[in-house]
């Protein structure tokens, strides 16, 4: 015999997809409270950085609101092609058309194929957070990344926890502020664990940084 319940399961998943969607156009829009340049280090592993300017059109395709493109380069000797880069994407609310991209998705059509993906757990001040970890190729080039998703008081790498979390607090909280945050460190001699530990001492350092700009 059925349950009751499941007669009403429809209109029930209905309403709360009104909800969701009446949420997501009510929101607020959310500036960051300082500038990404001034709470990221501009400094990691000893490494010096330089910041790089998106065009527009990037930005157009893209959709933030605000970013920071950092390259850290350790200032080796010629020919050698150690270094860093680490992207923070920022969008102050997100609607159709304008939400984050997910990496998954982009980076297969840039060229680069997925060989190894993993969800690893770094340390931070707050306690262990857990972002992704992949390891892509592009004909000769391998290169280590890590991205995760940051705002609104989480630090999320399932994708679809992050979707979740973003209706939700749409449709209870007004907000959808978040960043999109992506080390990538290319590979050198097939070393990708040396890699790894650039990139996670790197994040490390980044994620706490990041709530110094991001809104409480």
């Amino acid at each position: 015999m059925r349950r009751w319940w499941l007669a009403w399961a429809p209109a029930g998943i209905l309403a709360l997809g009104a909800v969701f969607a009446v949420g997501v156009d009510t929101q607020q829009t959310l500036q960051l409270t300082r500038p990404l340049q001034e709470v990221v280090p501009d400094s990691l592993a000893g490494w010096p950085s330089e910041d790089f300017v998106l065009s527009d059109e990037e930005i157009r395709v893209s959709g933030v609101s605000d970013y920071l493109f950092r390259v850290y380069d350790p200032g080796a000797e010629p020919g050698d092609s150690s270094f860093m880069t680490l992207y923070v994407g920022y969008y102050d609310r997100q609607l159709r058309g304008k939400s984050i991209h997910s990496p998954r998705n982009c980076l297969p059509g840039a060229g680069w194929e997925a060989l190894q993906s993993e969800v690893t757990e770094l340390e931070t001040p707050e306690g262990p957070v857990e972002v992704n970890r992949y390891l892509l190729q592009n004909k000769q080039r391998l290169a280590l990344v890590l991205y995760w998703y940051q705002g609104r008081g989480r630090v999320q790498a399932n994708e679809y926890v992050v979707k979740w979390d973003l209706l939700r607090d749409a449709a209870l909280r007004k907000r959808t502020e978040e960043a999109l945050v992506r080390i990538v460190v290319p590979i050198q001699d097939g070393d990708s664990e040396s890699a790894f530990d650039a990139a996670r001492s790197a994040a490390e350092r980044v994620i706490p940084a990041l709530w110094g700009a991001l809104p409480s």
